[in-house]
């Protein structure tokens, strides 16, 4: 995991000189600025996803709920609902999307992968229907930025993210539950002997999933003077590379969310670097591609390395 993030930081310092070298334009701060501002809301899914993995599990659901809670929360906001109570039932509608996910594999049975991508398309498909393709327009004036001005909302949008992180880092430390959660994606069963609910575990991790896409769909659509309903496309892709490639193993037990960070922001400056460096956006997902088969090319090597040990 080191080594991965070793590799990591050493492709991201190589892309930076680069950048400074041939665009010294890109570190002006309304850049990264806008950079932070516009990943903030993916590096808080990429939080929640984080210990999906490190449990052993997987979501590749979250960009259909983030589009549900996003027109859920623009809806909210049209019929007048004060900003708070907005974010509350927003957050709340992810939980419920977690549940459903955790349910489904903890007490159905059914393998992670398989439940979060039918309900991947339930949602989407179901948005779809509702909404017809129609945007959520007419959004009252007090919702965009949450009721600040452009700059004060900025701050509020990476400060809340900055936030959860630091909440995060501190309970998967220190917080029992947050312990447990290494325990269950390492040996499920050695946990489940050891006394660990680990369906109770899995169950909330899905649930603090969806609870963050639904915050971050709120700090998202707070952006916008409308809604569009197809947002959040991508946006799996996007969490779940970030863990990867911060050092997460895919398979679970380890892993923490400086990692995630890592990889998020490596993920949030390959677009604006390949504008500024005049290449063709459409290497972006190559590079990505590149990034995460290294990281897990890196992972397989060490552990071979360990069990030759």
């Amino acid at each position: 995991m080191k080594q991965r993030a070793w590799a990591i930081a050493i492709f991201w310092a190589v892309l930076l000189v680069v950048l400074a070298w041939r665009a010294p334009g890109f570190f002006a701060f309304a850049n990264i600025r806008d950079i932070a501002i516009t990943n903030a809301p993916a590096l808080i899914v990429a939080l929640g996803m984080t210990v999906v993995i490190i449990a052993g599990e997987i979501d590749v659901s979250v960009g259909s709920q983030f589009a549900v809670a996003s027109v859920i929360a623009g809806s909210l906001a049209k019929m007048g609902v004060p900003l708070p109570v907005t974010a509350l039932l927003t957050a709340t509608a992810g939980c419920l999307f977690g549940c459903v996910n955790g349910a489904l594999v903890t007490a159905l049975g059914v393998p992670s992968i398989v439940a979060t991508l039918a309900a991947m398309a339930f949602w989407r498909e179901l948005l779809r229907w509702i909404t017809q393709g129609a945007w959520v327009q007419g959004l009252p004036a007090n919702f965009q930025w949450m009721g600040m001005s452009q700059g004060w909302g900025e701050v509020a949008i990476v400060g809340a993210a900055a936030v959860l992180f630091t909440v995060m880092l501190w309970a998967m430390r220190h917080v029992q539950a947050g312990r447990a959660v290494y325990a269950v994606g390492s040996q499920r069963e050695s946990a489940r002997l050891a006394g660990i609910p680990v369906r109770a575990i899995s169950f909330g991790v899905f649930t603090l999933l969806g609870a963050f896409t639904g915050l971050a769909a709120v700090l998202d659509a707070a952006r916008f003077t409308e809604v569009q309903s197809s947002t959040g496309a991508g946006l799996e892709l996007k969490a779940i590379s970030a863990v990867v490639i911060g050092g997460t193993s895919i398979t679970g037990g380890k892993g923490n969310v400086w990692g995630t960070l890592l990889g998020a922001g490596v993920l949030a400056v390959i677009a604006p670097a390949l504008t500024f460096l005049s290449i063709n956006a459409f290497w972006e997902k190559a590079i990505q591609g590149a990034i995460i088969l290294s990281a897990i090319v890196l992972e397989r090597l060490a552990r071979s390395k360990s069990s030759a040990r």
